[in-house]
């Protein structure tokens, strides 16, 4: 695949980082994947990796490692994860272009797979630019 499904801030590549080296020898990166479940009716699930799973796509930034499980992809696609840390919570956030909309405490989400075509036409764009 010539592009990222998705990027990270540097928070975020700096969070991912820090869990890294607080989880012990075998954690190698996190894995970002969507489950149904919330008000919104999916959402992101975050899990330490110690074993990669070799059909996931991995992103990097800085030595910080994230595979996107495949059932997750088209829905991710484009998006930007960040880390922010608020008075009310602290957490991994995700910029998703393809979020229809969003519950009102932001842990759940409505997402449509990303349109393919659409995404293509926009990157063949941009290249020509």
């Amino acid at each position: 695949m010539g592009f990222a499904v998705m990027t990270m801030t540097e928070a975020a590549s700096a969070r991912v980082r820090q869990i890294v080296a607080g989880s012990g020898p075998d954690a190698k990166g996190i894995r970002v994947g969507i489950k149904k479940g919330g008000c919104a009716g999916m959402e992101y699930t975050i899990d330490l990796v110690t074993e990669p799973n070799p059909k996931d796509d991995l992103i990097e930034r800085e030595g910080a490692r994230v595979w996107i499980e495949p059932s997750a992809v088209l829905y991710l696609l484009g998006t930007e994860m960040d880390f922010e840390v608020t008075k009310m919570r602290s957490g991994f956030t995700f910029v998703n272009p393809n979020q229809t909309s969003a519950c009102g405490c932001g842990e759940s989400v409505e997402l449509k797979p990303a349109d393919l075509a659409a995404l293509a036409k926009q990157r063949e764009a941009e290249a020509h630019a």
